[in-house]
C-alpha cells in the first residue's frame, strides 16, 4: 500500500466567492484536502509563506501578481524534511493568475519528485487549472503528473462525490 500525501495552499480571509467578496474561516482549498485526507488517510502538510499575503482580498491579489512577475520563491514558514516515503502527492492551490502561488513552487522546488505520483487539484472561480498542471511537469519533470481536480471555490462543500471518482 502507497503512502499518500496532502500538501496544500489555502487562503481564509476575504475572498471572491459567487461574484463577491466573502470572508472565510478556513479556505476553500483547505476543505478539498480535508476531503482528500479523509477519504485516502493521507498525511497532511500545509505550504504557508512565512509573511503571508494581506487578508483584504484585493491587497492579495495585488501581492500574488507582484511575486509572480518576479518569479518570486516565498520563504516557507516550515518545510517537510523531506517527501522520500510518499509514492502519491495531492498537491492543491487555489488558482492565482492562471497557475499555482509562487509558495507552491517554492515546495515543489524543495525536493526531488522522480518516481513519485502527482494529483494537482484546485480551487478556482471560473479559471480552472490553468497552466497550473503543465508548471507542475516543468518543475517535476520526472513524477508522473495525473489529471487534476479542480472545482469552484464555492462549490467546494459540495463537491465530495466528484473527488471521490478522482481520488
Amino acid at each position: 500500500m502507497s503512502k499518500k500525501l496532502v500538501a496544500f495552499y489555502s487562503r481564509a480571509d476575504e475572498n471572491y466567492v459567487s461574484g463577491m467578496l466573502k470572508n472565510l474561516d478556513i479556505g476553500n482549498t483547505e476543505v478539498l484536502a480535508c476531503m482528500i485526507k479523509e477519504l485516502t488517510g493521507a498525511d497532511v502538510f500545509k505550504i504557508e509563506q512565512e509573511i503571508p499575503y494581506s487578508k483584504g482580498y484585493n491587497e492579495c491579489v495585488e501581492e500574488a501578481r507582484e511575486d509572480q512577475r518576479k518569479d518570486a520563491r516565498p520563504k516557507l514558514k516550515k518545510n517537510l524534511e523531506s517527501i522520500d516515503k510518499y509514492d502519491v502527492i495531492y498537491v492543491g492551490y487555489p488558482n492565482y493568475w492562471n497557475t499555482m502561488p509562487m509558495a507552491v513552487f517554492t515546495f515543489l522546488e524543495s525536493f526531488d519528485f522522480s518516481g513519485k505520483i502527482i494529483k494537482p487539484f484546485c480551487t478556482h472561480e471560473g479559471s480552472g487549472m490553468g497552466s497550473s498542471a503543465k508548471d507542475i511537469k516543468k518543475l517535476c519533470p520526472n513524477a508522473k503528473v495525473e489529471s487534476g481536480f479542480n472545482v469552484y471555490g464555492s462549490r467546494v462543500n459540495s463537491a465530495k462525490k466528484d473527488l471521490e471518482k478522482w481520488v
